[in-house]
Formats: structure tokens, C-alpha cells, sequence
């Protein structure tokens, strides 16, 4: 599935569009150079869960961020991982024990990230189209059937 997305709200109200939909165990995998709106799209997911004002910093240094809502949602940025099994250490199979996870740069996961994750992942990947984004949607288990409900 294809989505435009004109701006920055249109790429939070994806977010918001996710959130009910996530599960324990779910998966948010975030492809796209860096300025493409990853980290709007994971705001405004996670404020969807939590509340608007939710402060959601970049967890660009500190690697994650957790999320106390239903379900809980702990936010990955994976950039500065050197190696696919530090994601162990960062507490990413904890993390979909207890909720959900949004992962950017999920590529450092090598190359096959699902080894790591549970079977039901949503992969989005944004890129440059004109002045707007254009985000390419799939998904793997539980997510095959619920893309169609991503309309923003």
C-alpha cells in the first residue's frame, strides 16, 4: 500500500491512525533517510497512546525510550547500534513481551530484522516525493489484514 502524506501533520495523523490498532507484540518498523518524518510519525503514534502533551525526545542517544499506555509502547532508534545483537541489551524482546515497539533504522537489525521481532510487523518506509512524503506500507502477520484500515 501506497500513502501520500502532503506534510508533517498528515505523517502525525498516520501515527494516530496506528495506535488503536497496535497489540502486544507488535512491531513498527521505520525505514527512510534521515528528515523524512520517522520520528513525527513515531510522536504522534505514541502521544495517541499517552496523551498530546507527552514530551517523546529522539531517542537517538539513548537508544529507547519507554512508554507507560495501553498497550505499552517503547520507542527504538537504532542508528548507533555497531552490531544486530546489541538489540538484546537495549531490551527489544522485553520490550514485545510487555507492548509494542517502534523501531527506526531498523536495517541495523541486519538482514533479517524479524529474527528479533515477533511475526506481526508493520514496516512503513518514507521517502521524498516532490515536497511531500510518500510512505510505502506492509505488513506480516496480524498487520497483512489491518493495513487497509491506514487511511489518513
Amino acid at each position: 500500500m501506497k500513502l501520500h502524506l502532503a506534510d508533517a501533520e498528515a505523517t502525525t495523523r498516520l501515527g494516530q491512525i496506528l495506535a488503536p490498532l497496535l497489540q502486544v507484540g507488535d512491531s513498527v518498523l521505520l525505514y527512510g533517510p534521515l528528515g523524512m518524518g520517522k520520528s513525527t510519525l513515531a510522536r504522534g503514534l505514541i502521544r495517541a497512546l499517552t496523551r498530546p502533551d507527552e514530551d517523546v525526545p529522539s531517542p537517538t542517544f539513548t537508544l529507547v525510550q519507554f512508554y507507560e499506555s495501553d498497550p505499552a509502547v517503547a520507542h527504538f532508534d537504532l542508528y548507533r547500534l555497531n552490531d544486530p545483537e546489541e538489540a538484546w541489551e537495549i531490551g527489544l524482546d522485553e520490550a514485545l513481551d510487555d507492548g509494542c515497539a517502534i523501531i527506526e533504522w531498523p536495517e541495523r537489525l541486519g538482514d533479517d530484522p524479524a529474527r528479533f521481532l515477533g511475526p506481526d510487523i508493520l514496516t512503513i518506509t518514507l521517502q521524498e516525493e516532490g515536497p511531500s512524503r510518500l510512505a510505502t506500507v506492509s505488513g506480516a502477520g496480524r498487520w497483512e489484514s489491518k493495513i487497509n484500515d491506514l487511511q489518513p
